[in-house]
């Protein structure tokens, strides 16, 4: 006969195979996701369609021990390429390199987790190296607009000049995101088993002898136009100070004037009474008192 230790024992065991069994039989699927169960390595379809998974949807669900589960976010995700590590480096049509910082957005496809899950070993490395090739090809690929030669002759020494690739890409952004987004949904489509949401360029850097020259160019710029400011400011000074100068030399003149016409009226006046002479020899006698020397030439 067993004693009680022995069966308190083999019960706990039992009770620890079943919680074991509970453990390996009993699964939850998170809200935004969806379960996919595979049994000895394969899939379970619907009605034996080998393009349409069976998917378990949010809560709690059985399967055997030998079956395993495979939980797939269907929220949509995103893919961040920036960065030192993420960023991606392109050629333009002009032969520069350019690095892009992007980011992908992509949801997969209940319809297609087929070729989402079991077509791909590591789908979203998958879908971003796709992502690196098309948006390589879309940069190497996009053109700059033709200019136009001015007809009128005035508009000759301010001919348009064909700008680079990068200051293209980055003054046409929005064209670009366009052309890539159109492109990937058409490349990616459903065999791929996920929903090509959209693309964010968020940064486009030159390299770095690039850089270096659009920064001179830009200092250059505000350099000028610092001294182009500082000129005017200094011009306009000038010109306000000549104005005022005339302005106050006129004023002069015309008190000038006015004392002359003035003392022009005396002296007639004067001349008139008969007591010119004796008005010019007061005043002379006035200087003269006035003076410390006098030198007074008489006739021989």
């Amino acid at each position: 006969m067993w004693s009680g230790e022995i069966l308190v024992s083999l019960f706990c065991g039992f009770l620890l195979y079943l919680v074991y069994l509970a453990s390996r039989c009993l699964f939850q699927v998170q809200e935004g996701h969806v379960g996919v169960l595979v049994s000895c390595g394969k899939a379970l379809h619907v009605d034996g369609r080998e393009d349409q998974l069976r998917t378990l949807g949010p809560g709690l669900h059985w399967k055997w021990p030998w079956q395993t589960v495979h939980k797939v976010s269907m929220m949509e995700q995103m893919i961040d390429l920036s960065g030192e590590q993420g960023g991606t480096t392109a050629m333009a049509s002009d032969g520069t390199m350019l690095r892009l910082d992007s980011k992908l957005r992509f949801t997969p496809q209940a319809a297609h987790l087929h070729h989402y899950l079991f077509s791909m070993e590591r789908p979203v490395e998958h879908v971003k190296g796709l992502f690196t090739c098309l948006l390589r090809n879309e940069i190497a690929n996009f053109d700059q607009p033709e200019t136009k030669a001015p007809t009128d002759l005035k508009q000759l020494p301010y001919l348009p000049v064909r700008v680079g690739s990068y200051a293209a890409i980055r003054r046409d952004r929005r064209l670009l995101n366009q052309h890539i987004q159109e492109f990937c949904r058409a490349q990616i489509g459903d065999r791929y088993g996920v929903r090509f949401d959209g693309v964010d360029l968020t940064d486009i850097l030159p390299p770095d002898e690039l850089a270096h020259s659009l920064n001179s160019v830009m200092n250059a710029q505000s350099e000028a136009q610092r001294l182009l400011a500082q000129t005017e400011a200094e011009c306009e000074q000038r010109l306000l100070a000549a104005r005022k100068g005339l302005a106050i030399a006129r004023a002069r003149a015309r008190a000038v004037e006015d004392e002359i016409g003035t003392m022009g009226g005396l002296l007639v006046e004067l001349q008139r009474n008969g007591t010119l002479d004796l008005y010019v020899e007061r005043r002379r006698n006035e200087v003269l008192a006035e003076s410390r020397i006098s030198y007074i030439k008489r006739p021989s």
